[in-house]
């Protein structure tokens, strides 16, 4: 079985994927910037046996991580957990996308994984939304090629700069309220956060398939897409296993053995 890792800024993602290439295991946690290798281990060992598996069914493992200062502590924790080396996805890693942008090495790899599993699962031309820390928009043309994008504040990010520079917002949970107009603070934040988000996604949809010339199939990923995209006007592709299959698609293109 095949451990499949992406370490983002907020959370990290966690999967197992069998040789039918079939994802049966999925969980997400918060990144700990200062758990110890020992730390990680436990909990992977943990996030395993609560569901069913064992440190023996682990046979391989890849990862994709915009960390630094996490990716070795994860990788140390999979090497001592199973006694396996890692594939990182970097530069040299085949991925079979070809990248058009001023500075390939600059794409975070969590874009280069997600556009790798949008391009083998949906049509194109494409725009991949990632909303994590930063919500992140690819955009993919029609001959398959990544030709850019864009960055933006994630939903969590731009909720702890207002809070930080306000004297009386309080922090709040992102729950969508039950009307557009909120009628007090707490509502009226969580309107004003999910629904700025959700108008945010389809007037850059509309502005880049202007810019394109062409409609797009879009497809969005990261733990808030699921509050957020049900209220875009635009049709959106919900798919949160979009990194684990990029990384599975990576992995099998590097080291195409068949799993135990």
């Amino acid at each position: 079985m095949l451990l499949a890792v992406d370490i983002g800024n907020t959370n990290i993602v966690f999967g197992c994927v069998n040789e039918e290439n079939e994802i049966i295991l999925f969980e997400r946690i918060s990144t700990n910037h200062q758990a110890t290798s020992a730390e990680y281990a436990v909990l992977i060992k943990n996030i395993l046996e609560m569901n069913n598996f064992g440190i023996s069914d682990i046979d391989d493992a890849i990862m994709s991580s915009v960390v630094p200062s996490v990716t070795a502590t994860v990788i140390n924790a999979i090497k001592k957990l199973f006694n396996i080396d890692v594939m990182l996805v970097s530069p040299g890693v085949k991925t079979g996308l070809n990248i058009i942008i001023d500075n390939p090495a600059q794409l975070g790899s969590d874009q280069v994984v997600d556009a790798v599993a949008a391009v083998n699962q949906y049509s194109v031309p494409q725009i991949i939304i990632d909303m994590g820390t930063a919500t992140t928009v690819s955009v993919v043309d029609k001959n398959k090629n990544y030709t850019g994008g864009l960055i933006i504040a994630g939903m969590g990010t731009a909720s702890d700069a207002l809070i930080s520079r306000t004297a009386q917002l309080p922090k709040i949970n992102f729950e969508v309220p039950a009307k557009v107009i909120g009628t007090n603070t707490i509502d009226c934040m969580k309107s004003g956060m999910i629904y700025s988000n959700a108008c945010a996604l389809d007037g850059i949809i509309e502005r880049i398939e202007e810019e394109l010339g062409e409609k797009c199939t879009v497809v969005a990923t990261g733990g808030l897409s699921e509050i957020v995209v049900p209220l875009c006007r635009r049709d959106i592709i919900l798919d949160n296993s979009l990194l684990i299959k990029g990384l599975t698609i990576i992995y099998r293109k590097n080291k195409p053995r068949k799993l135990n």
